[in-house]
């Protein structure tokens, strides 16, 4: 009999079974892959870590948990500066003087916001209703165009006057020449790679891999006193509100022996239309490797559907009616805690998971 059973040996769980080992609770963490870690998993490749499931840049402003992360594993000083190939032509990200420089040819902030704020008056635009208008309030027409139109719809799988205008949001413009992506005080890439981290952070629990909740859910259940479930809180409760959409994403990652440097950057963003994947990222680049070989992974997103790994939620009004339902009746429960980015149908970074991870077991452990 256990305290809990953890279903995902991603960052949320593995948060929430150290924190629960250090107070003496005993945790059963299960998971349906061959390894831990989730999405933030990285295994080495000739000498090279590689993030199995995508980039992953931890960076935040909140010192506290800057300094909890550290305790798992020393970080260096990676700084997130993406760059776009649209046809071949390179820009830039995030959008700043040097991206201005390149499409319009002007020096200075006040040329560039002149630029920016006449495309913005020519498109009548005042209230952005979606994500179309509202990329073209922040940076014009010639940028979202070239550089947010192509890439945002492949990324969703939608097109961007359905998309909601929050999600461009997040995206930083800047009249500066800084190239920095994140605007956070703290940001790196642990030496080593992430499983790492998760490792130390799920000593004292025992681990069942390759076990997949929903093949046995009763039997796990009763092994233990509550449930912390980080998976979709739909398939949790059978999809009687109906399902949840996400988007997935397939990665095919190569191995370019006796090559150096395929393409000068961790990131490339491909921004056009036709280009089927979205980002190409040579993982060498994230420690600053000097291997002679390097490995390179291709990002292509495509809708959900029951079997593939979800990883980003969508967040539309339809989707946001159909999740308030299932976490009314995740609050109801006593015996089950949801969270993570699939159980509480969020865009979740990295800092973000362990805050949430933290306060979960505050709430419920007591300092």
């Amino acid at each position: 009999m256990y305290d809990y059973l953890i279903v995902g040996a991603g960052l949320f769980g593995a948060v929430f079974a150290h924190e629960a080992t250090k107070k003496g609770k005993t945790c059963l963490v299960i998971d349906k892959r061959s390894h831990i870690g989730g999405n933030i998993y990285t295994e080495k490749t000739n000498g090279i870590d590689v993030h199995k499931y995508g980039a992953h840049i931890f960076h935040t402003n909140n010192k506290p948990i800057w300094d909890y992360v550290n305790t798992f594993a020393s970080f260096n000083r990676y700084t997130n500066s993406p760059i776009a190939n649209y046809h071949g032509e390179i820009y830039n990200l995030p959008f700043n003087m040097n991206t201005f420089n390149k499409l319009w040819g002007v020096t200075t902030p006040e040329e560039a916001q002149a630029k920016i704020n006449a495309q913005r008056l020519a498109s009548g635009i005042t209230e952005p209703e979606n994500l179309e208008e509202q990329a073209i309030s922040l940076v014009g027409k010639d940028i979202y165009e070239r550089l947010i139109k192509g890439y945002t719809e492949k990324q969703w799988g939608r097109k961007a006057t359905e998309l909601p205008a929050f999600i461009i949001k997040r995206l930083p413009v800047r009249f500066t020449y800084n190239n920095n992506y994140f605007n956070d005080r703290y940001q790196g890439i642990p030496i080593g790679g992430y499983t790492q981290i998760v490792e130390k952070m799920l000593v004292g629990s025992d681990i069942k891999l390759n076990c997949d909740f929903f093949d046995n859910q009763t039997a796990l259940q009763a092994q233990a006193k509550k449930t912390v479930f980080t998976g979709m809180i739909d398939q949790y409760y059978h999809y009687a509100f109906g399902v949840l959409d996400y988007r997935s994403l397939d990665f095919d990652t190569t191995l370019l022996t006796g090559v150096e440097n395929y393409q000068g950057n961790a990131v490339v963003n491909y921004t056009d239309k036709e280009t089927p994947y979205t980002r190409i990222i040579e993982h060498k680049h994230f420690n600053f490797g000097t291997q002679s070989d390097t490995v390179i992974t291709k990002e292509y997103p495509s809708e959900w559907s029951p079997g593939d790994e979800p990883y980003y939620p969508v967040n539309d009004k339809k989707n946001e009616t159909i999740y308030k339902k299932y976490k009314e009746k995740a609050e109801q429960e006593t015996d089950v805690i949801f969270g993570g980015r699939l159980a509480t149908y969020k865009y979740y970074d990295m800092h973000q998971v362990i805050g949430s991870a933290l306060a979960t077991v505050k709430k419920e452990l007591g300092e």
